[in-house]
């Protein structure tokens, strides 16, 4: 038997057109090679093969979540690969290829495994009282001993880009470990179970934009998500089998009031606007 050909993850999902990292997931036999043990949830580390391609990935069954009590409705598998393909909507790439398939342990999330670039910075903590050229403040944070220290952000698009997606999502729990730099500088988001709420539920360690203008191509990508979530577009039709009714509709009224406000938003002061842990 021919050794199967490893795909290097950057290189098949470097193109949000051509998807053969989605094909692979989709099709190829999944096996099962350990558990991520420090999840909340089951995560199991496995290898898809099919056709002569092999790549890792995760794979998180439906079986393996935690109920909770605020999203009563759905699952975290479907509603990462919603995220994912709001992702794909936008051109920007941000969600690693994700799928919905039976496993070995039932219907979940399959998603292509990225090895971060562990050289990348995109968090820090400072003693400044402003952020240094190139970062953007989160707000302060306890560092022990009664100190604080200012926790910053990278400045770069792959960041910005994904404040935009988690806004239109409504991400309830972007922590830093949730994002990879893979090696070339491309950025993913992961872990989106959190997702889609009718409420406004957005908690982000990204808020170092927060009412600052949207840069134009976020104003075309939010214009270009309209026009793919009416009624019957190719989107909204997408997301109809993944949501209820009125998780669809509410994705629609946080793009159409991004789109009105043209600015980054605000935390809203009603709860922690930052995830805990952070990390």
């Amino acid at each position: 038997m021919p050794t199967p050909e490893r795909i290097p993850p950057r290189s098949m999902s470097s193109s949000p057109q051509t998807l053969p990292g989605a094909e692979l997931l989709a099709r190829g036999e999944l096996t099962v090679r350990g558990r991520i043990r420090e999840a909340s949830n089951a995560v199991l580390y496995c290898s898809v093969a099919h056709e002569g391609l092999e790549a890792a990935c995760v794979y998180k069954p439906v079986v393996g979540e935690r109920p909770l009590w605020d999203f009563p409705d759905g699952n975290l598998a479907r509603r990462e690969v919603a995220a994912y393909e709001v992702s794909e909507a936008t051109g920007w790439g941000l969600v690693p290829p994700t799928v919905l398939r039976d496993g070995p342990h039932g219907e979940g999330m399959v998603q292509l495994w990225i090895e971060a670039d562990p050289g990348a910075r995109l968090l820090a903590l400072t003693e400044d009282e402003e952020p240094g050229e190139g970062w953007k403040a989160v707000g302060e944070a306890e560092v022990g001993e009664g100190r604080t220290a200012l926790l910053v952000h990278a400045d770069t698009p792959g960041l910005r880009r994904l404040a935009v997606l988690d806004a239109v999502i409504n991400n309830g729990d972007r922590k830093g470990g949730h994002l990879l730099p893979a090696p070339g500088g491309h950025l993913y988001g992961i872990d989106h179970g959190v997702t889609f709420h009718v409420e406004d539920k957005l908690r982000t360690l990204l808020w170092g934009w927060a009412g600052e203008e949207l840069p134009a191509e976020a104003v075309e990508v939010l214009a270009r998500l309209d026009r793919d979530l009416a009624p019957g577009a190719p989107l909204a039709t997408r997301l109809a089998e993944l949501l209820t009714a009125a998780e669809v509709t509410a994705v629609r009224a946080r793009v159409a009031a991004l789109r009105t406000a043209g600015r980054h938003p605000e935390p809203s002061g009603l709860w922690p606007a930052i995830p805990w842990p952070p990390v």
